[in-house]
């Protein structure tokens, strides 16, 4: 049924990003959109056809599928689709058909460019492809919510100096706000104890609100640290509040300042190397989470905060090993460690357990063997007390299964490759990663040779591999969006690794090993992949766009929970996020799927 201009100017003004046009543009805009009323099971476009333009659901259903059939989900009411073909050249990525009676409203593509280009609210929106450049961190990047410790500790007007003082003491910091009713009445600092209260010979007992500073100078979450560091210069203050629409959200001391440019991944490198003991190194790592908040909030994309953080652990691994030949003697005979999983990757995050092995000359003793695995044992231990927890399944050099020498690597990668059953596939979906850390590299060529050449030429391998890469599948719910854990701690939550990095992950490694590709790196092995032809061109950049996106948001989700003062995990609340953010983050999903059921059908036609 028609709709009069009123209520479709409404119905825009509810949906984003057209709610950031303003009422004057979503007038101009509104004629612009054509209406199309289906029936249930009509098709709107089929994949590969050239695009109309930019549709958008008024009231119905829409199904979209990828070319294999498979339904990637379900679309209804204020849900838009087909931008990423119009992004993308003009054609279809998807299919889509309605699937009850519907009304749909269809932006021409002539006019959705001419938005895209006009409106960079609209082309943030629509495209998810990001620059290259990586970010520079400094106070001119970096938000005061992102220096800030939160929360700031309050107390109300009425309480004694004696008290407020102790409360510092207690908590280790040089001030305390002062509320009431959620206000912000003024902040007391150790300076005004001295100034004020000390040197005036007032009472211990004297009431806060008798001598903090009132009305204090406060900023916005959104003030540049630039700003923070000005405002402090010009007025002479160590201490501002930051505040949104008069509530207080945390503080801003001069410590914090000097923290985050004195904390650089160099810095902590160089502290690592001069340690002498794994506690002395735990102490550098354990600054490893706000050197994450850093990183993060300079603007820096994924890869690159990913990479400094696995440097960290590369280092305290190689020093480590150093330590460890210190106490046992030199090594009897040339060896390698590994690293695999995430650390083999180079992509780190704020959570890391370990993952490793070694690899020992084919000429090892018996003895020998007992050396390196009293070697293995003070690595791995010491990873452990540095914050990289033990491997819950025991993929560790001190399990002898993993301390072994070359010649027993090769035949286990021959029987994985040979005899793909359901371990030999988890195991060497691991291996594959590895990646060497310390020691004689030359150990590792001919194996990774003799892998990599093996797995290109089985396709019954990689046909396995594939299924078991398979296993992990993107959090979509046709019906209800991005679906969450179901039970347990992490109930109604997103699980980014399993369910959001692994998946890709996975993929990236099948095209590895497809095109015998001996990069471990997630996106340089897509990179490779999409030169190479084992994916598409355009496959392989959805890919890495939806890659991105999917990484970012992991650890701005983690460096979020460290500026609040909470271990980071890998458990995203959709809540959590803005439309804005929910919707792009289903998008990538969607590609995820999408890539992962044509792999399926790849497999199929190899078994």
């Amino acid at each position: 049924m028609p709709i009069s201009e009123p209520d479709l100017l409404r119905f825009l003004a509810s949906v984003h990003p057209y709610d950031s046009l303003g009422p004057d543009k979503l007038r101009t805009l509104a004629p612009k959109f054509r209406l199309l009323t289906l029936a249930a099971d009509a098709p709107i476009y089929a994949l590969g056809e050239d695009l109309e333009g930019l549709y958008l659901v008024h009231h119905g259903e829409v199904e979209i599928t990828d070319e294999n059939g498979m339904a990637l989900s379900i679309l209804g009411p204020r849900n838009s689709f087909g931008e990423r073909g119009l992004t993308r050249g003009g054609r279809a990525a998807t299919s889509a058909r309605t699937t009850t009676d519907s009304l749909l409203l269809l932006l021409p593509r002539a006019e959705f460019d001419a938005l895209m280009q006009g409106e960079p609210a609209v082309a943030r929106f629509f495209d998810r492809r990001r620059p290259e450049a990586a970010g520079q961190s400094g106070l001119t990047t970096l938000r005061a919510k992102d220096i800030m410790a939160s929360p700031a500790l309050t107390c109300a007007p009425g309480l004694s100096c004696q008290s407020a003082a102790q409360l510092m003491r207690q908590h280790h910091i040089s001030c305390v706000c002062i509320r009431e009713d959620h206000r912000l009445l003024g902040i007391l600092t150790t300076r005004d104890l001295t100034e004020k209260l000390l040197a005036e010979g007032r009472p211990a007992s004297t009431p806060v609100d008798q001598i903090m500073t009132p009305a204090p100078l406060s900023l916005p979450p959104a003030a540049l640290g630039s700003d923070v560091l000005h405002a402090m210069m010009e007025h002479h203050i160590g201490h501002i509040p930051v505040t949104q629409n008069g509530a207080l959200l945390g503080m801003i001391t001069q410590t914090d300042l000097t923290r985050f440019q004195a904390i650089t991944s160099a810095e902590l490198v160089a502290r690592i190397a001069r340690a002498d003991t794994a506690a002395e190194m735990a102490q550098v790592t354990a600054e490893i989470p706000q050197l994450l908040v850093q990183l993060v909030a300079g603007g820096n994309r994924h890869e690159v905060v990913t990479r400094l953080i696995t440097d960290i652990a590369d280092t305290v691994t190689r020093r480590l090993l150093a330590l460890a030949e210190a106490r046992l003697g030199p090594a009897p005979v040339p060896y390698l460690w590994l690293a695999c999983g995430s650390q083999g990757r180079q992509e780190q995050t704020g959570v890391s357990d370990q993952d490793n092995c070694l690899i020992l000359a084919d000429s090892v003793t018996t003895d020998g063997a007992r050396y390196f695995a009293r070697l293995a044992d003070f690595v791995c231990d010491g990873l452990n007390q540095c914050g990289y927890v033990y491997c819950p399944g025991d993929m560790m050099a001190s399990n002898p299964r993993w301390c072994q020498p070359l010649q027993v690597w090769q035949d286990y990668f021959a029987d994985w490759i040979a005899t793909p059953g359901p371990e030999a596939q988890m195991l060497a979906s691991v291996m594959f990663d590895l990646r060497p850390i310390g020691g004689d590299t030359a150990l590792f060529a001919p194996l990774q040779a003799l892998g990599l050449a093996a797995a290109s030429a089985n396709s019954i391998f990689v046909a396995h591999m594939a299924s078991n890469a398979l296993k992990h599948t993107p959090p979509l719910g046709l019906l209800r969006g991005l679906a969450t854990l179901r039970t347990g701690e992490h109930r109604n939550r997103l699980d980014m690794k399993h369910n959001g990095v692994v998946p890709v992950t996975d993929l990236a490694r099948i095209y590895a090993l497809q095109a015998g590709i001996n990069v471990v790196n997630t996106r340089a092995r897509l990179k490779a992949a999409a030169a190479s032809g084992s994916v598409s061109p355009r496959g392989g950049r959805d890919l890495l766009d939806a890659y991105d996106l999917i990484a970012q948001t992991r650890l701005e989700h983690q460096a979020r929970r460290v500026r609040h003062a909470l271990v980071p995990d890998n458990y995203l609340a959709p809540a959590d996020l803005s439309d804005f953010e929910r919707s792009h983050l289903r998008d990538a999903f969607v590609v995820v799927k999408t890539m992962q059921s044509a792999l399926g059908h790849g497999k199929a036609m190899l078994s």
